[in-house]
C-alpha cells in the first residue's frame, strides 16, 4: 500500500493579519440586517456594506415623511431576495432607490448580492455596490 501526502503552497505560510466579518460589523464596515432579511425569506445571515447603508439613509429632502429608512431597507432586502431566487453565488440587481451621487439625483441603484463563507465557513450574504468586494 502506498500513501500519498498532499501539501499546499500555503501550508507553512505565516498569517500576517485577519479581519473577520464580526469585526467588520463591530467596526461599522458592514451593517447586520439579518432580522429584516429573515422576514423577507433569507435563511442565511445578511449584511450590507456601509456604502449601501449610506444610500438607504440618504433620503432625498422631497421624500422625507414619505419614505423612511426601514421602508428603504425593506425594499433593498426584498429585491435582493427576488434576485437570490435566480440562483448563483453572485448576482447584480437593480431597484428604484431615489438618492444622490456626486451631486446628481438618481432614481435607480445597482447592487451586488454575494453569498460566500462567513467567519466559521458558514454561508453568509453580503449586499454591496457592484464595485465593492
Amino acid at each position: 500500500m502506498t500513501t500519498t501526502t498532499v501539501t499546499t503552497v500555503w501550508e507553512d505560510a505565516e498569517i500576517i493579519s485577519t479581519y473577520t466579518r464580526a469585526q467588520a460589523i463591530e467596526d461599522g464596515v458592514l451593517v447586520d440586517v439579518s432580522k429584516v432579511a429573515r422576514e423577507a425569506g433569507f435563511v442565511y445571515p445578511v449584511a450590507l456594506t456601509a456604502a449601501v447603508w449610506a444610500m438607504i439613509e440618504d433620503i432625498p429632502e422631497r421624500l422625507v415623511g414619505i419614505q423612511d429608512v426601514q421602508g428603504r431597507l425593506w425594499d433593498v432586502v426584498w429585491m435582493a431576495r427576488l434576485a437570490a431566487r435566480r440562483g448563483g453565488s453572485q448576482t447584480i440587481y437593480r431597484l428604484i432607490l431615489d438618492r444622490h451621487e456626486n451631486g446628481r439625483r438618481l432614481r435607480y441603484a445597482d447592487l451586488k448580492l454575494h453569498c460566500g463563507p462567513g467567519d466559521d465557513m458558514e454561508p453568509v450574504i453580503t449586499l454591496m455596490l457592484p464595485n465593492e468586494d
